[in-house]
């Protein structure tokens, strides 16, 4: 099985940013953690501050690989293109969230993503990634 997780803008600072929201663990440690977890599985990253970029890499691997896990970040409530990719695509996604997106500003309540994802995981720290993992085995 090959999936990839990928991270939209801002995510880059994981451990650093507003951390009571966000956490203190960089992401590329959690990551190892997953690799450890889910050995059988191939898992990819990747991450990226541009819109474009994400939806390049939508493109890319939206045919090819068994799952996406996305973390569109503030895109999610912004980015029809994003929205349009993910439909574009055969690859079944997984929309998730750290925070929990329903306690915080109004404007993060509604994700132009999520219609188009096969389920939304939100609000459980890093967790998310790996609930997002076990529901593609």
């Amino acid at each position: 099985m090959k999936l990839i997780v990928i991270n939209g803008p801002n995510l880059n600072l994981l451990g650093e940013r507003e951390p009571a929201i966000y956490g203190d663990e960089r992401f590329e440690s959690f990551f190892v953690y997953l690799q450890n977890e889910f050995p059988t599985i191939t898992l990819h990253y990747f991450q990226s501050n541009h819109e474009g970029d994400l939806i390049d890499k939508l493109h890319e691997t939206g045919f090819t690989y068994d799952g996406i896990i996305l973390n569109a970040g503030a895109y999610a409530h912004t980015s029809i293109a994003l929205a349009d990719a993910v439909a574009a695509i055969t690859t079944p996604v997984v929309e998730v969230h750290i925070s929990n997106i329903f306690a915080r500003e109004n404007y993060r309540h509604h994700s132009f993503l999520s219609a188009r994802c096969e389920g939304v995981i939100t609000g459980l720290g890093l967790k998310v990634y790996e609930l997002a993992v076990r529901f593609f085995l």
